[in-house]
């Protein structure tokens, strides 16, 4: 897994430069830049509108006392959407674009979570008290008179 990962870091920068050459060679070089500009900036826009309502929601699941556990998936397939429109090229740019799209979200959640198996756990917190099973409210503090105290002194 960590060799293919490795690999795809390799082979990505070469199949976005075929694809700026191929797209350059159809269109020209000027409409494959407006191209990439406009792609951005569409993701860009697009990125913050569904952002924001991934922020609205995962407020509103806080404030209704659950776990906004798809909420938290939606936000991390934004921010990777995020960072494949800051790459330059144009199949960054599909998959990034295809990650903004909620049916498409919707749909990488249900094959992870079909695969995921949730363990519950509790834990308590108990106060123990002094010996007798009472709990012990004075003060624990220590009072000295002048003559008890010794300045560093012996």
């Amino acid at each position: 897994m960590a060799r293919l990962f490795a690999l795809s870091f390799l082979i990505l920068p070469l199949v976005e430069i075929a694809l700026f050459i191929v797209v350059g060679r159809a269109i020209g070089v000027l409409p494959t830049l407006g191209l990439v500009l406009a792609a951005a900036l569409l993701g860009g826009i697009l990125l913050r509108a569904q952002g924001l309502g991934v922020i609205n929601r995962m407020r509103t699941n806080v404030s209704a006392g659950t776990i906004p556990g798809r909420q938290v998936f939606d936000a991390m397939l934004i921010g990777l959407a995020a960072i494949l429109l800051v790459l330059p090229g144009f199949l960054s740019d599909i998959a990034a674009l295809t990650l903004l799209v909620p049916p498409v979200r919707e749909a990488i959640f249900k094959a992870l979570a079909s695969r995921v198996r949730v363990v519950e756990t509790t834990t308590t917190y108990r106060r123990h008290g002094d010996a007798e099973g009472a709990p012990n409210s004075a003060p624990k503090a220590i009072e000295l008179d002048d003559k008890d105290w010794r300045d560093g002194q012996p």
